[in-house]
């Protein structure tokens, strides 16, 4: 070996060490969250006594109680978190490597607007048509996740027909249609919240603020077919991602299928927020803060970002979840009061460190 390639290739070693001991890291932070999370509400359960029931200790008359609490409500609620903040910051980090921007957010793209604009039309809606079919009782379970995610499916379908001319996807056209959707998705809500009588009001309330309070088993079973698949591939598209930040003639030059890349990540983003926002409501500032965050301490390497996203993005989501429940407690706050509590202040300290930047 050449003294360049060694030089080279000790250079990678620590590079690829430092990488695995933050993804150690967060892992290790993902799960600490998931036990907090496991063990806090109405029934404190201890770390301990979840980590018993959670490797088989069930069988223990002292942990049955518990193991009713945590295998029915809790597990799959801290698991549905893990998914979505995953998810959700999994979308950011594309959405940012799409349009080499730190302020992308998946919101901009109308794929949150487009679910929340479908679920308003069941919840409002829905009565309306049951009614006139002459069928009685509440709308079936699975209908408000599903028209959520067929909303934000076509949000973003319409989004990649407007951008797309002659096989070719402009990002800014995009970026500005996005902009446009989601304000006309959110007008449309508007008018469907004015149209609502006092129940309708309430659910669509909690939805456009997302919670985890519905998890369930049947739910997570629902989407982790959707999600897991998405945050499995995502890796595979760091070194397009790191090429696509040159710009994209540069990344067409050093031989990254460009076109087909804008595809493959308009549809991950597509599907995973979708059955995030069907799954959990609205959640914002996620897919925003999580890829910042970690760029500040591990850089912007996609190969090395993608994986921390899903760690960090879960871990956020599950540690709101948390203070959601604990805020007020015995009633529970939205989640998405709380990750816009969070988020907004780090967006404007975003927005002003660019705004130095550019008077610099």
């Amino acid at each position: 070996m050449t003294e360049s390639g060694t030089g080279r290739s000790q250079r990678l070693v620590p590079a690829q060490a430092s990488t695995l001991f933050v993804l150690l890291g967060l892992a290790a932070l993902a799960l600490g969250a998931a036990l907090l999370s496991i063990g806090v509400g109405a029934i404190p359960i201890s770390p301990l006594r979840v980590i018993a029931v959670l490797t088989g200790g069930a069988d223990d008359p002292g942990l049955a109680r518990d193991a009713l609490v945590i295998q029915g409500i809790r597990l799959p609620r801290t698991l549905l978190g893990l998914l979505v903040g995953a998810a959700l910051a999994v979308s950011g980090a594309l959405m940012q490597g799409l349009f080499r921007n730190p302020l992308a957010d998946p919101a901009l793209v109308g794929v949150s607007a487009g679910a929340g604009l479908a679920a308003a039309c069941v919840i409002v809606l829905g009565d309306a048509a049951l009614a006139a079919f002459a069928v009685a009782g509440p709308l079936p379970f699975w209908v408000l996740p599903i028209g959520a995610f067929l909303g934000s499916l076509g949000a973003i379908l319409g989004l990649y027909l407007i951008a797309t001319r002659s096989g070719r996807t402009s990002v800014a056209t995009m970026l500005l249609a996005g902009i446009a959707l989601a304000a006309f998705g959110g007008a449309m809500t508007g008018l469907l919240v004015f149209a609502s009588d006092d129940r309708q009001l309430r659910d669509l309330t909690f939805w456009t603020l997302g919670s985890l309070g519905g998890a369930s088993w049947t739910k997570l079973a629902a989407i982790a077919p959707a999600i897991l698949p998405v945050l499995v591939a995502v890796p595979f598209l760091g070194r397009g991602l790191n090429a696509l930040v040159l710009g994209e003639a540069e990344a067409f030059h050093l031989g990254v299928p460009v076109e087909r890349l804008k595809r493959a990540i308009i549809l991950l983003v597509a599907v995973s927020v979708g059955a995030s926002v069907a799954a959990a409501g609205i959640i914002g500032f996620v897919g925003l803060v999580v890829p910042h965050m970690l760029r500040l301490v591990i850089g912007s390497e996609h190969r090395r970002l993608l994986p921390a996203c899903a760690f960090l993005g879960g871990t956020l989501l599950v540690l709101a979840d948390v203070a959601a429940r604990l805020v007020v407690r015995p009633a529970e706050l939205p989640i998405g009061i709380v990750t816009a509590l969070i988020g907004s202040p780090v967006f404007l300290w975003l927005l002003l460190g660019r705004s130095r930047s550019f008077d610099a």
